[in-house]
């Protein structure tokens, strides 16, 4: 089977880091280069974005899959094709034939297409890849930026949204844990239904793995939530510098005009405004800083900072 080369005149590029730590954010402005392709999380379990195999031909089983040189023959062959902008339109219509997935093929076989036309580069936004980050980078190429929030920030927008975490999805893979062992100390709390606990333990065992893994990859790098919102220009253009992107005053407006518009403010040509209630939207970076004071006690605040600087 040919896999296909990656599209364009860099690597690819993979944004990840856990749900609600400003993927979204970050892929759509690198995107406002005009030089990528953005492709919405292929790795989430859930139809639409994912279970998509127009765009991944591949049978996601998990939240957070794994992915290692062990059990990657069917997954470089899939995200060999993603990289290189070959949608599969006779796998999408086999699977998914309703009207928004004949909207969503036209869109992505679009850009898919017009992508290589253009020599446009992959940018894959996808937490569900964070645990396999590595795998990422060395046997696809990709640049990886992985993002990381603050934790009373990042558990107060789970809590905003009611969202809990399923540490099973993670503890049944037994390559994951083997990979990462500090995925092991989830295991007390499968079950629990203290939200605020399970949040911050995924926060801060991701923290870890996040670490270890810039540590040994050079291609991987670490990207702060609340330094790049509260200087985002200064941020971003860092960003761009690293992944291989031109700086241009194209992009400097795009970024500028999503990054300090009000909640109100109609977004512009490349951001998403679906009716997700985590889409990106443009916003004031610097005031959605202190968001989560809204969201959370100053005792819930104290606990979080608590529960994330101690052992699970």
């Amino acid at each position: 089977m040919s896999t296909g080369r990656p599209s364009g005149d860099g690597p690819p590029l993979l944004v990840t880091g856990l749900p609600r730590s400003g993927t979204s954010w970050a892929g759509k402005m690198l995107a406002a280069s005009g030089r990528l392709v953005y492709v919405n999380e292929p790795l989430n379990p859930e139809h639409p974005p994912g279970r998509c195999p127009g765009v991944l031909n591949a049978s996601v089983t998990h939240r957070f899959q794994h992915i290692c040189p062990d059990d990657e023959e069917p997954w470089l062959a899939a995200f060999s094709r993603t990289v290189a902008l070959r949608y599969g339109h006779l796998a999408e219509l086999r699977r998914n034939r309703r009207p928004r997935d004949l909207a969503r093929m036209a869109k992505y076989g679009t850009a898919f297409r017009l992508g290589r036309l253009l020599r446009r580069r992959a940018l894959l936004d996808d937490p569900f890849a964070l645990f396999s980050a590595a795998w990422f980078s060395r046997r696809l190429g990709c640049r990886v930026v992985i993002m990381v929030r603050d934790p009373v920030a990042f558990v107060g927008s789970w809590q905003r949204l009611g969202w809990t975490v399923y540490f099973h999805e993670l503890l049944e893979q037994p390559l994951l844990v083997r990979d990462h062992p500090c995925v092991e100390e989830l295991r007390p709390l499968v079950g629990s239904q203290d939200r605020i606990a399970k949040a911050a333990a995924l926060w801060r065992v991701a923290r870890r793995v996040t670490a270890d893994l810039a540590a040994a990859d050079p291609g991987i790098r670490v990207v702060g939530y609340e330094a790049l919102a509260s200087a985002p220009l200064e941020g971003f253009r860092d960003l761009y510098a690293w992944c291989g992107l031109p700086w241009t005053p194209r992009a400097a407006r795009r970024v500028g005009a999503a990054c300090t518009a009000p909640a109100d403010t109609p977004a512009s040509g490349f951001a998403w405004n679906g009716l997700s209630r985590t889409a990106f939207r443009p916003m004031d970076s610097r005031a959605a800083l202190s968001s989560y004071r809204e969201r959370l006690t100053p005792d819930e605040v104290s606990r979080i900072r608590e529960l994330t600087s101690a052992p699970v």
